[in-house]
């Protein structure tokens, strides 16, 4: 946990500031605005671009899983199968809510306010209830509109958080969803989606 900002802290913060200018060095460039992360996997390499400039909550989620190394040693485990020519649907991966690694579950960004869609290559958060994710995420496979929020649809209508963009890689992401799968696991609609077995998710690094 960061230490509280004081009088102190800010004081010696401007001052270095100062001192950095006085040289005549460059003040420090800020965090870009499109991040990216390489998911290392067992078939191949994934590169995310994330948008933190339009979905910063889900962004900052993500890097910090990223960063503390809590989706090394994960997997994808689940492949739903739309159509296959083109091949069409999501991959589903992360720590599967393992106690040991999820951190709080974050706010819901709704598409409404991110202007982010599910398009080819987006990668999105999981959830149930909306304020309910924690890191669990899908990579689309072709556009899945009707996981857009939908205000004019009745229930649950605020779809799921969308936050980037496969760059490179999507041939290792449609390579999974070809993957098998189980006819007997999962539960519910997810009954005949588990990948078996599943993908590994050797690491998951920022990008320089």
């Amino acid at each position: 946990m960061a230490a509280p900002l004081t009088k102190r802290t800010l004081i010696a913060a401007s001052g270095a500031l100062a001192a950095s200018r006085a040289f005549g060095q460059a003040a420090p460039a800020p965090p870009p605005a499109r991040p990216r992360v390489i998911l290392t996997t067992s078939l191949g390499l994934i590169t995310l671009e994330l948008a933190a400039d339009k979905a910063p909550i889900s962004t900052a989620n993500f890097l910090r899983y990223a960063d503390h190394k809590r989706l090394d040693g994960t997997h994808f485990y689940r492949a739903s199968k739309g159509g296959m020519d083109p091949p069409s649907g999501l991959i589903q991966g992360g720590p599967a809510n393992d106690p040991a690694r999820v951190y709080h579950a974050i706010a819901h960004e709704s598409t409404t306010l991110t202007g982010l869609h599910h398009l080819d290559g987006t990668i999105s958060l999981a959830r149930l209830e909306p304020g309910s994710a924690t890191c669990d995420f899908f990579i689309c496979v072709g556009a899945q509109p009707y996981l857009d929020a939908d205000p004019s649809a009745p229930g649950d209508n605020l779809g799921f958080a969308a936050f980037g963009q496969v760059v490179d890689g999507m041939d290792v992401v449609r390579r999974i969803l070809l993957s098998p799968t189980s006819p007997t696991k999962g539960e519910g609609a997810m009954r005949g989606q588990m990948l078996e077995p599943p993908i590994p998710i050797i690491s998951a690094r920022g990008a320089a």
